[in-house]
């Protein structure tokens, strides 16, 4: 395979699948799921292609040794002998995250210091200084996980989590995380051939990823930077390259995105966010309470929105959910309404029969993504 090796692109739970596509659409080669992660093989472009474009991603890891590992010497050892002068300077900064699902070792905080100590320590055994810790933007991350006995060391080329794509300077309460709000607009199969209402839009994160699919623009293109882009081997030419490339293949989006909110401070900061995404010409924020509204336009329409839980923010969850039940069949025939909740109770309430239900994990939080589909008068008429 040439210059290929092998990454592993982490995402969250029920979002594998989503992610095996994007990487084999993007041109990935030897495509393997996991469980909150799919591995796959690509050279260095391909890797600054992968952390710029994808969506489900959260974090796109190099391995560079895997190893047997018994106790906690053990790792040390290992990691000790691996030859990090190829990867870092000592007058670097560097950063470790350990990940560890074994019945042996059981607390990650420990295994990332011991890892850190034996990068420290053979640095300052060889050269005779030693790279310092920086926890929030070192010159190298990297990532130790353990599988039982098995222990791999990888690189982490995308730094902070790509879910921070950088449009977003305000949230509110519950704002929903970047990854999962693009993976709902794709499970929901919204692809910009209509129009889209979230009608409850917080800081807009779903609009914004909805847009940003519909444009083809690359999830990413907003960030500041990447850890590859600290790291010896930096292309910054080819980088730039595919870059272009990628933004060489936006395309005009013919249909309307509305958001609407009734908290003025969640409009304001939606607004904000549209804006930093550059996406002010595609994407409506609206002050309005969605139980008081009907559907304006003609034709079919796709509404997808995350609604309270009654975890971080205070409703009366069966009225509220009832409420939503409610304004969907009195107001909103000929659409397809996703929307994702943890709070199984409240779903009971909402009165209509889903006809999807999708498992999925928001943060800690097990949820649910329902799909209701509103037809014109009643589906019995429909069906006839």
């Amino acid at each position: 395979m040439g210059d290929n090796f092998k990454m592993v692109a982490k995402t969250l739970f029920g979002f594998e699948d989503l992610l095996a596509k994007e990487l084999r659409n993007l041109g990935a080669i030897d495509v393997k799921k996991g469980v909150r992660n799919v591995s796959f093989y690509g050279d260095i472009g391909f890797m600054y292609k992968a952390n710029l474009c994808l969506r489900t991603a959260i974090k796109i890891l190099k391995p560079i040794k895997r190893f047997k590992v018994r106790n906690e010497q053990d790792l040390y050892d290992q990691i000790y002998r691996i030859a990090w002068s190829k990867y870092m300077n000592s007058s670097d900064t560097l950063a470790v995250d350990a990940t560890v699902f074994s019945t042996k070792f059981t607390h990650s905080k420990f295994i990332a210091l011991k890892s850190k100590d034996a990068i420290v320590d053979k640095f300052r055994n060889t050269k005779g200084e030693r790279p310092n810790v920086d926890l929030d933007y070192p010159d190298l991350r990297i990532n130790v996980h353990i599988q039982q006995h098995d222990c791999t060391i990888s690189l982490d080329s995308s730094g902070q989590s790509l879910h921070k794509r950088g449009y977003r300077s305000s949230t509110n309460i519950a704002p929903i995380n970047e990854v999962l709000a693009a993976g709902l607009v794709m499970l929901s199969g919204w692809d910009g051939q209509c129009d889209l209402l979230d009608p409850m839009c917080g800081s807009g994160t779903l609009a914004i990823e909805a847009a940003m699919i519909a444009c083809n623009i690359p999830a990413n293109i907003n960030r500041k930077e990447f850890g590859f882009e600290k790291w010896p081997n930096f292309d910054e030419e080819l980088y730039n390259k595919i870059e272009e490339s990628c933004l060489n293949k936006i395309r005009e989006f013919h249909h309307q995105i509305v958001c609407y909110d009734k908290a003025p401070s969640a409009m304001r900061k939606a607004r904000e966010n549209v804006r930093n995404a550059n996406l002010a010409d595609y994407i409506s924020v609206e002050h309005e309470d969605f139980f008081k509204t009907e559907k304006t336009n003609e034709g079919p329409l796709h509404i997808l929105f995350n609604p309270p839980y009654g975890e971080r923010l205070p409703v009366d969850v069966n009225m509220f959910y009832q409420q939503i039940g409610d304004t969907l069949k009195k107001g909103y025939a000929n659409t397809n309404a996703w929307f994702i909740t943890s709070n199984m109770e409240g779903l009971k309430a909402v009165g209509l029969r889903p006809s999807r239900k999708i498992k999925l994990l928001n943060g800690k939080l097990e949820s649910r993504l329902v799909k209701y589909e509103m037809y014109e008068g009643s589906k019995k008429a429909k069906k006839q």
